[in-house]
């Protein structure tokens, strides 16, 4: 393994771990600020930041066996559980919205004003800071990396900051005209989009694990590295792609004369392969030559 694969590899589980102290942190200050003011929908801020806790764990234990190499029993390797745990995190989200929920309407029905608003907005402010930065930062590390799991980590925390800018108007509105109600609809509107993003989190994290294919732009870098590197050949077809993770499956079929040499045709998938893996990096490759004269069939690639 060379030295920047291995750095792809650790990287992701550097920052997965962490996440979790900053996760307990940030629970920690929204915590403080809820005790301080009372306010549900302060409340509801630290429900989420508790299920960002448990998501985080969950996205390092899934990066973690992702990285495992391939054995007998999983002969493409585990890249997978980075969907399962992004799942996970989307449902843990939705439980998340359905708690807030809950606390929201009960406080609807009796709104009492929070105390001490300035001092809990404030300490609210700082842990979504600490969010705002932290979310950058798994967001573009994750998609450098390929790392579902940390993607959807850095999603939920970004979530996480909407909601923490949302609290700080319903309580800045309470403030200003004197309706504690704020407090409670602004919970709720906190809690209907979360369980929007928690949503698009399992749809996502479900397309992967039902083997979705390659990228539009991804397809095509496949499709000029054929056409640029298949001289020898007769075409190409039957071409299909899948993503796991970081990992990226593509096989399709070679077509070259009949009398071609088995070494000739060694080499031109040789030159396939190393233009394809230059292309898509973590790509796995099957390419099955044949004879002209049979059939085509699938996804053609026209060589100029």
């Amino acid at each position: 393994m060379s030295t920047g694969h291995a750095h792809g590899q650790s990287m992701p589980r550097k920052l997965a771990i962490a996440t979790i102290p900053l996760s307990l942190l940030v629970l920690a200050i929204k915590l403080a600020a809820w005790h301080l003011t009372g306010s549900v929908a302060l409340l509801s801020d630290a429900l989420e930041s508790i299920v960002n806790v448990v998501a985080s764990v969950a996205a390092l234990v899934a990066i973690i066996y992702a990285s495992k190499p391939a054995d007998h029993d999983h002969q493409f390797g585990h890249h997978k559980a980075e969907y399962i745990s992004a799942v996970i995190e989307g449902v843990a989200i939705v439980v998340a919205a359905l708690l807030i929920f809950k606390e929201a309407a009960a406080e609807l029905l009796h709104p009492t004003m929070p105390t001490d608003i300035y001092i809990g907005l404030g300490v609210n402010v700082v842990a979504s800071l600490i969010n705002g930065v932290w979310a950058y930062v798994l967001i573009s590390a994750g998609r450098a990396a390929r790392s579902p799991a940390l993607v959807a980590d850095g999603k939920h925390i970004r979530t996480d900051v909407v909601t923490s800018i949302g609290v700080v108007i319903g309580l800045g509105l309470a403030l200003a005209t004197g309706y504690p109600i704020f407090d409670p609809l602004i919970a709720l509107a906190v809690a209907a989009h979360i369980l929007y993003a928690g949503w698009g989190l399992i749809k996502d994290s479900l397309g992967g694990l039902m083997d979705t294919a390659l990228s539009d732009e991804e397809s095509e870098m496949i499709r000029q590295a054929i056409m640029d590197n298949a001289a020898g050949s007769s075409g190409v077809h039957d071409l299909r792609t899948r993503r796991a993770g970081s990992a990226a499956f593509i096989d399709f079929h070679l077509v070259v004369s009949e009398d071609m040499p088995v070494g000739e045709a060694h080499d031109i998938c040789d030159r396939l392969e190393a233009a394809i893996k230059k292309a898509i990096p973590g790509a796995s490759l099957a390419i099955h030559v044949e004879p002209e004269g049979v059939k085509p069939h699938g996804v053609r690639v026209r060589l100029s």
